[in-house]
């Protein structure tokens, strides 16, 4: 690993930066860091390759009720390092002098501590080459692939050091048939397996058979619809943005308003909850409060707690829970029902099969009513066999009425689907879902 990550070079510009100082009353160092490979994929050959190593440094200082932060990358010369990050102190803690108290300040009270190493079994860059070369020849794969250690780490003038670092790889990829035909499937986790790529490379194939007939044309109206856990999981992500905060639920602008107020129920097979510790998300947060093992969000259909950031927590007279400051879930787990695995398509019966959806949003959001497009394979389902594809199709649905008293069942595995985003660094975290079946899903044109 490059000094960038590594452990030693993180305590050793903790050691120099956050010792006591006698104008502030505290000093805090965050690293986000990684040594990524990206690969991208067209026509199953490689398109481009990349290695990306970067750590970033966030710096705080404070003084009574104000605090002043700064952002650097790091060079990985533990001199040069430690040379900008004490000069960046000094400027901050002048600059507190021009900062106003802030009401809302909230900072972990006591010292902490904790480390993960979680190694794994990553692809080595020519191996993954040759393996989707291999396995995806004779089809028009585009895919992208992701790969490498992730490190958070956390150290203050409290004393308080947290370390966390993770190896993960993740592969999202497209069979591509033609016009607006395609399967998308993704491989991700911590051991990288070449049967396992061959297993879902060759689900994708047969599908893109499929996708070779002639379209099931529907008309609008309710159907029964089986959603893969892609699918669940996008469902979840458009929940996020303002179900859960503690900030949006006591303004009343919260999606899930008529769930906290009891006016509504989910299922009671529906239990939803942040599960911090089964995910790769680090137990802490980047102001050092140590994050919960898990927090409930829903149980048994019923609304329970929300996700609670310091400044809201200092707002309202609670205690934070791990939530950072826009209040939005890093590492929900929807828990798995009672449909076997491999009988989803036989338990829908005759209905629709959504494998992916795109372009969500909520179309009234005080009824958590969501819209958004089916997209790539999704399929018209007789006797639970795939029959036709079907055309793109919009939908205009309450999350309420879907989870509540239109949800069939849930399968009984829940598949990770990781965070995929790589806009400026790779994320952490991710969504781990069953699939599920739900009647009268409202398809609008």
């Amino acid at each position: 690993m490059s000094a960038l990550t590594q452990r030693e070079h993180f305590e050793a510009l903790a050691k120099a930066v956050c010792a006591a100082t006698p104008n502030l009353d505290r000093t805090s160092l965050y690293l986000a860091a990684e040594s990524s490979d990206f690969i991208r994929f067209n026509r199953a050959a490689v398109r481009q390759a990349t290695h990306v190593l970067q750590a970033n440094a966030t710096l705080a200082v404070v003084r009574g009720a104000r605090r002043a932060s700064i952002t650097v990358g790091l060079s990985g010369d533990l001199q040069e390092d430690a040379r900008l990050l004490l000069a960046e102190r000094a400027r901050l803690a002048a600059d507190l002098e021009f900062v106003p108290d802030d009401p809302w300040l909230l900072l972990p009270e006591v010292q902490s501590h904790s480390s993960r190493e979680s190694s794994g079994q990553l692809p080595e860059v020519a191996a993954a080459i040759d393996a989707v070369r291999s396995r995806g020849n004779g089809h028009d794969l585009v895919g992208f692939l992701a790969s490498g250690p992730q490190v958070r780490a956390y150290a203050d003038s409290l004393g308080s050091r947290h370390w966390h670092r993770v190896e993960s790889f993740n592969f999202d990829w497209c069979l591509y048939h033609a016009a607006d035909k395609a399967v998308k499937s993704s491989y991700a986790g911590t051991h990288w397996s070449d049967g396992e790529l061959d297993t879902r490379l060759q689900s994708a194939a047969q599908r893109v058979q499929l996708l070779q007939r002639a379209p099931h044309t529907l008309a609008p109206g309710a159907y029964r619809t089986a959603f893969s856990p892609s699918a669940v999981a996008s469902l979840l992500g458009t929940l996020s943005w303002g179900g859960f905060g503690l900030k949006d639920r006591r303004t009343g602008v919260s999606t899930l308003m008529q769930l906290a107020h009891g006016d509504a129920r989910l299922s009671t097979q529906f239990d939803l909850r942040e599960a911090t510790a089964r995910s790769t998300s680090p137990s802490f947060t980047p102001d050092g409060f140590m994050r919960p093992d898990e927090v409930v969000l829903v149980r048994n259909g019923q609304a329970a707690d929300t996700l609670n950031s310091p400044r809201s927590a200092r707002e309202y007279g609670l205690a934070a829970n791990g939530a950072l400051a826009g209040e939005q879930p890093e590492a929900l787990e929807l828990a798995p029902g009672s449909i076997a695995h491999d009988k989803l398509l036989a338990t829908l019966g005759t209905g629709l099969y959504v494998s992916n959806l795109w372009y969500l949003n909520y179309s009234d959001r005080q009824a958590c009513r969501m819209t958004g497009m089916t997209r790539f394979a999704c399929f018209w389902v007789e006797d639970g066999e795939l029959r036709a594809p079907v055309n793109v199709m919009r939908f205009d649905d309450s999350f309420l009425r879907m989870f509540g008293p239109g949800l069939v069942g849930l399968t009984d595995r829940a598949e990770p689907v990781p965070n995929a985003d790589t806009w400026g660094s790779r994320q952490l975290g991710g969504t781990t879902v069953p699939a599920a079946i739900v009647s009268d899903w409202l398809l609008t044109l």
